[in-house]
């Protein structure tokens, strides 16, 4: 029997067929054409578009001003609230990065940026980055990318050869290095390890006892990295420094507090020495700490974040003696040696340390070569699994600049460093608060001798809110000792003589109008 739908029910699906049209068309959907989001013709049209948009902007990065004057949430208040349905053209995305992203922006690569520590970049690091993307290579294992694996054993070798390490650090000799993200990451993963190994030693059950030791100007991460690795956090010990020695450890005191903790049955396994502290650049004195570090059995790790990068120049290079004595070293060439974010090496003694702590061995990612133990695997090396070809960008600046001319922006650096410490000793109303050890000048304006300590921190709080204001110069500043310091960190890669001639300049200027407030109030 042949059934039909009734007449009402006909004109229900007829409005729902109808509606349906409707919405069809006011989604405006365009019509059907082959999506590529790979076309190589488009990709080199927009790919070389691109880099001379990037090319313009370091050439005009001078007109900007150096520290965003933007106030909090403008860039909701510019940019549509959903993302959009129909493509845009490059041109209107750049259009709108120009008008609406780049004065959200505090331009690190501006040669008038002395805040912080610089972030170093080149022509060799951007095209060892493109590479890098442009691969997309995740070289978890040594199966997965072996060109990946084995370039960066070769270039942490060169880079140790260049810091003159030991062959203990290098794969050409017992050790080796991996290139971690930041220095956050190599602090937690030498953390983990040292645990684990001290843990295996003493019971799982001692871990509430566990012990870690650092000085007061090491970085903010090793208390985020303690945290992480499951340390109580009254057992990180930060050991106070002073002005006495330059904010550097003293290896006395970390010997009582070290032995302290022992006394009152703690375990003691983990301690953080510094090359070029973020305050002021302090140097902790590697050789006596690790005699400490050698008579409790301690875990000794030396950050050398900034610092390290100048121990490629002979001059600098006795800051790294005793390096022969500790487990690990982390250094980030994207701080001064001219390789993009992010970049940090981090150099173990033992590698079977880190594998131990970190390793995972799923079914899926098990392959001969592996279980072979003849290669490395940087997935047992780090926190995560996947990880980029970043050896590209060093092995690129390397072979591009040199190690001559590696240790020659290195030099430029500290001399033009050197530059501004003497046009502040030039000029009485300030001073050095520190001695200057890299590239770095620890300074303040003190002009009053009956002027308290508190005074004399509004007078340069006072000071670089002027200059920051102007957009002309960005700095940053500490609090060491008590005392309120300017940071002056020279390291950007455009920055030449004439900028921080005329950085001095400004701040001379700051000075002058501040103190002409003072004396008409």
């Amino acid at each position: 029997m042949h059934h039909r739908r009734s007449e009402a029910a006909f004109s229900s699906s007829k409005i729902h067929d109808m509606g349906s049209l409707e919405l069809r068309s006011a989604d405006s959907s365009p019509p059907r054409c082959e999506f590529k989001p790979l076309d190589p013709e488009e990709f080199r049209n927009q790919a070389h578009r691109m880099v001379d948009f990037i090319a313009d902007y370091y050439k005009g990065i001078e007109t900007y001003p150096v520290l965003s004057q933007v106030q909090p949430d403008y860039l909701r208040t510019c940019l549509p609230k959903t993302a959009p349905y129909l493509p845009e053209s490059l041109e209107n995305i750049l259009t709108d990065v120009t008008e609406k992203i780049i004065p959200g922006m505090t331009h690190w690569l501006s040669p008038n940026f002395f805040a912080f520590f610089p972030a170093t970049v080149s022509t060799a690091a951007f095209v060892g980055e493109m590479l890098c993307t442009s691969f997309n290579s995740v070289g978890f294992n040594w199966l997965a990318s072996p060109a990946a694996t084995e370039l960066e054993m070769i270039v942490m070798d060169w880079l140790a050869n260049m810091l003159k390490l030991p062959n203990s650090f290098m794969f050409s000799g017992t050790g080796g290095g991996v290139i971690q993200n930041t220095s956050s990451e190599a602090i937690l993963v030498t953390l983990v390890a040292a645990r684990d190994r001290m843990l295996h030693s003493c019971g799982a059950a001692s871990i509430q006892k566990l012990v870690v030791y650092c000085s007061d100007q090491t970085h903010s991460t090793f208390t985020k990295a303690a945290k992480l690795a499951g340390i109580s956090p009254h057992n990180v010990r930060s050991i106070t420094t002073n002005l006495d020695t330059d904010f550097a450890l003293s290896p006395v005191l970390v010997r009582s507090v070290v032995e302290a903790d022992v006394m009152a049955g703690l375990v003691p396994f983990y301690l953080c020495a510094t090359v070029g502290t973020t305050s002021t650049t302090a140097i902790d004195p590697l050789e006596q700490i690790a005699d400490v570090a050698t008579d409790y059995g301690l875990w000794m790790h030396v950050d050398a974040a900034y610092g390290g990068s100048a121990c490629i120049c002979p001059e600098f290079r006795h800051y790294l003696d005793g390096i022969e004595r500790v487990d690990s070293l982390s250094l980030s060439p994207h701080k001064w040696l001219l390789s993009y974010l992010d970049c940090c090496c981090l150099w173990v003694k033992k590698p079977s340390s880190l594998m131990k702590a970190l390793s995972t061995d799923p079914e899926y990612l098990r392959n001969k070569a592996s279980e072979s133990a003849s290669v490395v695997d940087y997935k047992d090396w780090q926190v995560g699994t996947g990880r980029k070809f970043k050896s590209l960008r060093l092995w690129l600046v390397m072979r591009s600049y040199g190690v001559a001319n590696l240790q020659s922006h290195i030099r430029s650096d500290v001399r033009m460093a050197k530059m501004f410490e003497g046009l502040v000793k030039s000029d009485p109303r300030f001073e050095i608060v520190v001695p200057r050890w890299f590239a770095l000048v620890c300074f303040r304006l003190n002009p009053f001798s009956w002027a308290s300590p508190g005074y004399t921190e509004l007078l340069n709080r006072k000071l670089l809110e002027w200059v920051n204001s102007t957009g002309r110069v960005y700095m940053t500043h500490t609090i060491v000792g008590g005392m309120y310091v300017l940071r002056f960190a020279v390291g950007t890669t455009l920055t030449t003589e004439h900028h921080v001639a005329a950085a001095w300049k400004l701040i001379k200027e700051g000075a002058d109008a501040i103190l002409k407030g003072i004396r008409n109030c």
